[in-house]
């Protein structure tokens, strides 16, 4: 067990959470506070942030241990009491953390992620990128530099995020009264709120001592609507991640001089032209999508893919340390390539089928890569074409699994 990256164990976690969330909600009829593709969505862009954290977390606790032993101001005891202050003050730099995040695009382009999801349960909890984790840590690094033990950091912020995934949810109603103290569910509800009486309140993530000190707190008063103020309707995996960089990017060419392209990149979201992303949406977004509900064997599909996806990430995890770098690069791409494809299946992408025939490819090439067999990869890949091509398996594959084939049967149906 020494050798077994206990981290490996928060995705199972999360899943049985999420699963008594949503027998909860069934027990109290609210099965419609979760959409599947929603929750879906929320899951992969987790399972990304889980995946990319295996390269980079430890470099997180290096960095602490570099800036602790050669620029710390203080030497602080680890006295019980510490851990009191510490989370107080780990909280008070999330909170500038957060609310930058808000307030400035280059921060916003990372964080708005967690807010895209227009629902509001455990799921969306999931929905951090690891280029946020990376803006977040640099945030962190104020407490080892203040003088605080890495060790006692990393352990703070593990019970920090802890507690934070369970205020992403409407099915547990916490008493009023803690709202003088701690964020509740509906304190953070209102935060995830595109309400305008609700917007930029409840940075906070453990205590609202913050938002009530800087003018920023809210009570949950009508319903708040959650996601965005200006949705981006698309479960795509690519587009949820990049989308606002590219709004950015978009912005700052139509400026003239660095100083108006820089007012961009840092300037506040509230001042982004709105009209940017839905001229971005008709260049790289697919005309005529169906998007009716979706069948049952459409959802096994997609289903299956997460379930494989979720244990091959439990497991990479769980040995990481024994893979070497050709291994971890190829499960990491076989990783991403399915959740990529996963996106691109809810938005009825017609190029889905090339990545699911690069992803069997590679596949392929790395068993025969593992077992030894590298001179003779060559082999399965040409059958691979060979039946592709006898077969037809792309037009197969496009009447079976893509749902906007069902108007233009014809067409699609293999023959």
């Amino acid at each position: 067990m020494e050798n077994i990256n206990l981290i490996a164990f928060a995705a199972p976690a999360f899943f049985i959470f999420l699963y008594l969330e949503y027998q909860y909600a069934k027990y109290k009829k609210q099965q419609h506070l979760f959409k599947y593709e929603s929750s879906v969505s929320n899951t992969t862009i987790g399972i990304a942030e889980r995946l990319l954290n295996l390269f980079v977390t430890a470099s997180f606790y290096g960095l602490f241990v570099w800036i602790y032993e050669n620029y710390r101001i203080f030497t602080i005891s680890n006295h019980w009491y510490i851990w009191v202050l510490l989370l107080l003050a780990a909280d008070f730099v999330w909170y500038w953390y957060h609310r930058l995040g808000h307030e400035i695009n280059i921060f916003w382009a990372a964080h708005i992620v967690h807010h895209q999801s227009e629902e509001f349960n455990f799921s969306a909890a999931a929905r951090i990128t690891t280029i946020q984790a990376i803006i977040r840590t640099g945030f962190w690094c104020v407490l080892p530099f203040i003088g605080f033990e890495p060790m006692m950091v990393m352990g703070i912020l593990v019970a920090h995020g802890m507690y934070s995934f369970f205020t992403h949810t409407q099915v547990i109603k916490a008493p009023k009264w803690l709202e003088n103290v701690f964020i509740t569910p509906s304190l953070h509800g209102v935060h995830h709120a595109s309400d305008e009486k609700y917007l930029d309140k409840n940075y906070g993530d453990v205590f609202v001592f913050w938002d009530k000190l800087f003018g920023t707190f809210q009570k949950e008063e009508e319903k708040p609507k959650y996601g965005l103020t200006h949705p981006i309707g698309s479960y795509s995996f690519l587009w949820q991640h990049f989308h606002y960089y590219l709004e950015i990017y978009e912005a700052a060419k139509r400026q003239k001089g660095l100083k108006n392209k820089l007012k961009i990149v840092f300037g506040s979201p509230a001042l982004m032209d709105q009209d940017i992303r839905s001229e971005l949406e008709k260049k790289f977004f697919q005309k005529n999508v169906n998007r009716e509900k979706l069948n049952p064997s459409f959802k096994k599909y997609i289903n299956v893919q997460v379930f494989v996806v979720s244990l091959v990430l439990m497991l990479f995890s769980a040995f990481f340390s024994r893979f070497d770098g050709v291994e971890k690069l190829t499960i990491a791409v076989l990783i991403v390539i399915t959740l990529v494809n996963v996106g691109a299946l809810l938005e009825q992408r017609k190029w889905i089928y090339y990545l699911e025939y690069s992803r069997a490819i590679l596949l392929i090439a790395f068993i025969f890569f593992e077992f030894g067999y590298t001179d003779l990869i060559f082999i399965p890949v040409i059958l691979l074409v060979l039946i592709e091509q006898k077969l037809n398996l792309k037009n197969w594959y496009l009447y079976s699994f893509l749902h906007y084939q069902n108007n233009n049967e014809d067409a699609a149906r293999p023959h």
